[in-house]
C-alpha cells in the first residue's frame, strides 16, 4: 500500500468515527460492518491493525473464499451480507460470525443442515425487501413473521434480528421512510415479542444503511451499519473469470 492510500484510509475512517458520535447510546456506538467487496486482504488487514476495523462484510461467496486465508482473523469478525444461494451455504458456515441475508425458510433449513454437520449454531438475520423491489433480494415484509416463527424452532440456527438494503433514494428523508418501516417491523417481531420467540440472544440486531444512507439508518434505529465506499473508495471490479465453486 502506498502512503497516500494509507492517509486516505485514515481520513475516511476518522470521518466515519466522528459522524457516529452523535448516535452513541449509553456510551455505546453502532457496530460498523465494513462492506469489503473488491477490497483486497492487505487493505483490510491494514485497517484492522491500524484503524480500529473489527468487522467486515463480504457479498460474494467466491470472493470471500479467495480472501479468507489471508485475512487477519485474530482481529476481524467476518460477516456475510450478500445474497446467499442454498448450494453455497456449505462453503461459508463456520467461517462467518453472522449471515445477514436469510430470506427464506428453505435457506434456513440448509444453514441448519450444514451447521449441524459441524456441531455449531449459526447466527443469522432475516432480510426484508422493504421496498418490494423485484431486483432486490430479501423476503417480502408480509412473509417475515412466518419465516421468523419457523426459523426460531431450528436447533442450529439462531435468529439475531433483521437486515434490509432498501431502495436507492435521493434524500435523507426518503431513506428514513423505508428505514422507519423496517424498524417498525423489527420492533413488532423482535422487540415486542422477545420473551416469546426463544431466539436466545441478549440484544437484537437491526442491520441497515450503507455509505450513502447510514446516518438515516441510524436515525431510524439501526444498531449495525454496512458502509463500504465511504471507507475504501470507489470499487474497482476485476475482470470476470470462469472459475466457479
Amino acid at each position: 500500500m502506498t502512503e497516500d492510500c494509507k492517509k486516505l484510509l485514515a481520513e475516511n475512517f476518522a470521518r466515519l468515527e466522528e459522524n457516529l458520535k452523535k448516535y452513541e447510546k449509553d456510551g455505546k456506538k453502532p457496530l460498523v460492518v465494513a462492506a469489503t467487496k473488491t477490497v483486497d486482504a492487505e487493505t483490510i488487514n491494514y485497517a484492522a491493525e491500524n484503524l480500529g476495523l473489527t468487522d467486515i462484510g463480504e457479498n460474494r461467496v467466491q470472493e470471500l473464499l479467495s480472501k479468507y486465508d489471508a485475512l487477519d482473523k485474530d482481529r476481524l469478525n467476518i460477516h456475510f451480507i450478500g445474497n446467499l444461494q442454498k448450494n453455497k451455504v456449505k462453503y461459508i458456515v463456520g467461517k462467518v460470525c453472522l449471515i445477514h441475508s436469510l430470506d427464506s425458510y428453505e435457506l434456513a433449513r440448509e444453514i441448519e443442515k450444514q451447521s449441524a454437520k459441524l456441531g455449531i449454531v449459526s447466527d443469522v438475520l432475516v432480510e426484508v425487501n422493504i421496498g418490494a423491489e423485484e431486483n432486490k433480494s430479501g423476503a417480502d415484509a408480509s412473509q417475515i413473521e412466518e419465516i421468523v416463527e419457523k426459523v426460531s424452532k431450528l436447533e442450529h440456527v439462531r435468529l439475531r434480528g433483521m437486515m434490509t438494503i432498501g431502495p436507492k433514494c435521493q434524500s435523507f428523508d426518503e431513506y428514513r421512510e423505508y428505514f422507519d418501516k423496517t424498524y417498525d417491523l423489527f420492533s413488532k417481531i423482535f422487540l415486542d415479542k422477545q420473551d416469546e420467540k426463544g431466539h436466545n440472544t441478549d440484544e437484537y440486531v437491526l442491520s441497515m444503511g450503507m455509505s450513502d444512507s447510514y446516518e438515516a439508518a441510524l436515525a431510524s434505529g439501526a444498531n449495525v451499519i454496512r458502509p463500504g465506499q465511504c471507507l475504501f473508495g470507489a470499487r474497482v471490479y476485476p475482470e470476470k473469470k470462469e472459475n466457479k465453486i
